[in-house]
């Protein structure tokens, strides 16, 4: 989970620890990313594996420098 919170943060929708947890901030973020790029196949506010796939395919997963 502290992967996806730094994948978020590489792309500036989640602004906070990398600490593993799902919380409802990082929810959100996945939300709003699966809104800006059209996701579909996942559940709402999901990290599924078509949202993981395209965040995979544009982030580092080492969080902003």
């Amino acid at each position: 989970m502290a992967e996806l919170q730094r994948r978020l943060e590489e792309i500036r929708l989640f602004h906070g620890r990398d600490d593993g947890d799902f919380t409802s901030q990082v929810e959100h973020a996945v939300s709003v990313y699966r809104s800006y790029k059209s996701i579909e196949g996942d559940p709402s506010g999901v990290h599924g594996p078509n949202t993981r796939r395209a965040l995979e395919a544009e982030t580092t997963g080492r969080g902003r420098s």
